[in-house]
């Protein structure tokens, strides 16, 4: 009975998406005078691409908020079920949807980010040392091989392996948690199928690569 959430998880399901679904790589951006994302590199809503505007800041600054809002939705999550209103598998299903709001956002047409740094939010909340072996993986691979969308998959492979190798020994997840992050796997790296078509023809894009449009809105 454990995989199966109370009926209290769908208005906190609608929030969780909706608290996914605000589109930080688009409000930084044009907080800080840049031009939309969507609108150069990948036209990827998401820090990778911002960082292709040349703005270091933009970039930190959509990889903070975007990690948060992931880490956030689950953390309530957590001390909901803690206090006895939610349960685990309740809490899982809070960790899909803000990652489903990220990545199928209402407030862009359901045309969003890759899910990376929601993710990685998630993983974090959910167990701090989980998101710690995955967001290490994602850098090691980042540093040596310079591929944002290569670290990203490496990272979506082995975080279910790392749940699944500590699990009893490192921390005791429930079934629905387990199940959420291999899920959550499985979506990011759905999400990166043209990363991987463009990586097998050479084509992929580097970080740190600065698209061809210009940084900043043009002045009227």
């Amino acid at each position: 009975m454990e995989l199966l959430p109370s009926l209290a998880v769908l208005p906190a399901m609608v929030l969780a998406y909706l608290a996914g679904s605000v589109p930080f790589a688009v409000v930084v951006s044009r907080v800080m005078g840049l031009s939309d994302p969507r609108s150069y590199g990948s036209g990827n809503p998401g820090a990778t691409n911002v960082l292709r505007s040349g703005s270091k800041t933009a970039a930190a600054l959509t990889l903070l908020l975007d990690l948060s809002k992931g880490w956030l939705v689950v953390w309530l999550g957590l001390r909901a079920a803690h206090a006895g209103w939610l349960d685990t598998a309740a809490v899982a299903l809070l960790a899909l949807a803000v990652l489903a709001g990220h990545m199928w956002p209402l407030f862009l047409r359901f045309r969003g980010g890759k899910g990376v740094a929601t993710a990685a939010g998630v993983l974090l909340a959910l167990n701090p040392w989980l998101g710690l072996a995955t967001i290490v993986t994602w850098l090691v691979v980042a540093v040596f091989f310079r591929y944002s969308s290569l670290a990203a998959l490496a990272a979506a492979v082995f975080a279910p392996f790392y749940a699944w190798i500590g699990q009893g020994v490192v921390w005791r997840m429930a079934p629905s948690m387990l199940l959420a992050v291999a899920l959550i796997a499985l979506l990011v790296i759905w999400r990166h199928q043209g990363n991987i078509r463009k990586l097998l023809r050479g084509e992929e894009s580097r970080i740190g690569s600065k698209a061809a449009a210009p940084a900043r809105k043009p002045r009227r």
